[in-house]
């Protein structure tokens, strides 16, 4: 692929978006850098999708993550855990998602991002109470 100074700018700005999003409500990779590869550069879905993994390869959210834990909202238990099993759950759906035709894992993407979408903007209205409490990072905090 050859670069030119608009598509830089583009990647930029997609990266600059994503990044800002990821670290104001935790998404990023998906949501955001799939769909503008595939909108904005003509990507292909598997193209995009294995170029979000590859941003995401990469300690791109550690900023975020330190000042998160600075304030006690990162359980390091849960990251270990959940990375873990992303870890394997990324590398079988990967097999599976190159064995699908590109048209296929648009719409599958499209379908999972309306169900999350309805559930957060008409079904999550009622506040819960948490199944986990967080652990403490901060020296402050765990003073109180």
């Amino acid at each position: 692929m050859n670069l030119t100074i608009m598509m830089m700018v583009i990647l930029l700005l997609i990266g600059l978006f994503s990044g800002a999003l990821s670290g104001m409500i935790g998404v990023g990779g998906g949501i955001v850098i799939v769909p503008a590869l595939v909108y904005f550069l003509a990507f292909s879905q598997k193209e995009a999708q294995g170029t979000s993994l590859g941003i995401l390869l990469l300690p791109v959210g550690i900023l975020g993550v330190i000042q998160y834990y600075k304030q006690g909202q990162v359980d390091l238990r849960v990251v270990l855990i959940v990375s873990l099993a992303f870890l394997a759950g990324n590398y079988f759906g990967s097999k599976l998602a190159l064995s699908l035709p590109d048209k296929t894992l648009k719409k599958i993407f499209a379908v999972i991002l309306v169900i999350v979408a309805v559930k957060i903007f008409f079904f999550d209205t009622a506040k819960k109470e948490p199944v986990h409490t967080p652990v403490s990072n901060n020296v402050e905090n765990s003073k109180t």
